[in-house]
């Protein structure tokens, strides 16, 4: 039995049967919708999957014309879709148990974001498979119209923000908390001043979600589409951008991977990048 949930719990599902098709997707629609580097996927046949809980919290957003984006309206992490009337294609970073396999390519290598290097020797396809049927759709140009500043977006174009302050550090976090509010691997976070970031538009449709039992975890998301956005953090003056949702490049990637001590047993972490179980000294 493999189990998952989003980060409240709210949605939960079981697979009794194995699975399979474990790659790392690059294209922009994965990184839009779960604010993060990439996503990866895993699939089981629909007859050995079984939504648990959380029918009436889960939401839908049509991110193309064949593939709809499910997350939870309550925190906002992607949750498991049916496609076609086979199979349920399942978001790795919720699984609450080891799937037994592990990751076998990179696919939509293409469309990787600039600040992201792939370390490991993983095949690497530019798309997917052709065998497939499927394909990235493109998705419009956004970019900051102000020369020195970055843009950042949600996958429905609803929420827009604008960052004017360089980054002072940005991580890849693997805590429990960041890869099911991303459903991913990891997150990449990159911290700057508080005032440095600026929304431009649909900031009503910032959704918030705190772990109750978490001095201040928050996931913030648009509640149309549910991809990850900033958060501006008052009680430490700063502002936190989950690299996934931005536009343009920053010009640098992660310093380090912390809390590697709660990393998902499907991830191989490898690169030259240091390592911290928890927080890095200082």
């Amino acid at each position: 039995m493999i189990r998952g949930s989003c980060l409240c719990g709210s949605v939960r599902w079981e697979i009794d049967g194995p699975v399979s098709h474990m790659t790392h997707c690059h294209c922009s629609i994965c990184r839009k919708a779960h604010g993060a580097p990439f996503a990866t996927y895993l699939s089981a046949k629909l007859d050995d999957y079984r939504l648990v809980a959380g029918t009436e919290v889960i939401r839908h957003y049509q991110s193309s014309p064949v593939f709809n984006r499910a997350f939870c309206a309550t925190c906002g992490s992607v949750v498991p879709e049916i496609v076609g009337e086979r199979r349920a294609v399942i978001p790795a970073g919720c699984l609450d148990d080891d799937p037994g396999i592990r990751p076998s390519a990179h696919i939509f290598v293409a469309s990787r974001a600039p600040w992201h290097t792939i370390t490991d020797d993983l095949p690497q396809h530019d798309t997917y498979p052709a065998d497939s049927g499927m394909a990235e759709v493109a998705q419009p140009a956004r970019g900051s119209a102000t020369p020195g500043h970055l843009h950042g977006s949600c996958l429905c174009d609803g929420i827009a923000y604008e960052v004017s302050a360089p980054f002072t550090v940005a991580h890849n976090c693997h805590c429990r908390r960041c890869r099911k509010t991303r459903a991913a691997a990891h997150t990449t976070n990159g911290f700057i001043v508080f005032d440095g970031l600026r929304f431009l538009k649909g900031e009503d449709l910032l959704a918030h979600y705190k772990v109750p039992e978490a001095k201040s975890f928050t996931s913030v998301f648009c509640r149309i589409c549910g991809a990850g956005m900033p958060r501006l953090r008052e009680e430490t003056g700063t502002a936190m951008v989950p690299f996934g949702s931005l536009d343009d490049d920053p010009g640098r990637g992660a310093v380090d991977h912390i809390f590697t001590g709660s990393k998902a047993p499907w991830y191989d972490i490898t690169g030259d990048l240091p390592q911290f179980d928890e927080m890095p000294p200082g």
